[in-house]
């Protein structure tokens, strides 16, 4: 079914809209909340919750890009449920060490006098997202949105494992420069 018209179900209120959603972006929702949590059981307590927050959620939003909004929020719940589990002192997870790889070069988000300037730092990550070559621009998304393990990019991109830990290396530092010359504050 198309996004458009899953999107109108929502606005109906029709239940189905929920299954229609599962049924089309279940399996890569899974794949983010599992690369995450790395955890069956919470990555299907992550899902429910995401079926869940995409009810309330629409409406009153009409997301441009169903498939970006739901897994914007399959992300999001994850990695919430990660800082719990983390908290919990129940033993990092890989997750966490991609995170702190991108903690020197992105600046804190967490208050909400923030959010502004939320939006400038995504326009400014897209617009040095577009100045890279597709497989570096590949392969920082994979890494840094999706949480691809260094080994699993390596593959996926035909790549050894060092030269892939290298370049990503290389893309934080660009990136890092980057915001600095945007005088957005790290």
């Amino acid at each position: 079914m198309e996004d458009e018209k899953i999107i109108e179900l929502f606005w109906q209120r029709d239940e189905s809209a929920i299954r229609q959603t599962e049924q089309k972006y279940g399996g890569i929702c899974r794949s983010i909340a599992l690369r995450i949590l790395e955890d069956s059981g919470s990555s299907e307590e992550c899902l429910n919750d995401t079926w869940l927050r995409g009810w309330k959620a629409i409406p009153p939003q009409r997301p441009a890009s169903l498939k970006a909004f739901i897994c914007r929020i399959t992300r999001n719940l994850a990695l919430n449920r990660l800082r719990d589990l983390s908290r919990e002192k129940r033993g990092g997870k890989s997750a966490c060490v991609v995170l702190d790889e991108l903690e020197g070069c992105l600046p804190d988000l967490s208050t909400p006098e923030k959010e502004l300037e939320d939006q400038e730092i995504t326009q400014s990550l897209n617009r040095w997202l577009d100045t890279l070559p597709k497989q570096q621009r590949v392969a920082f998304v994979r890494r840094y949105w999706y949480f691809d393990s260094l080994k699993d990019l390596s593959v996926r991109m035909g790549w050894s494992v060092s030269k892939t830990n290298s370049l990503l290396r290389r893309l934080r530092e660009s990136l890092k420069k980057h915001l600095e010359s945007e005088e957005i504050a790290l």
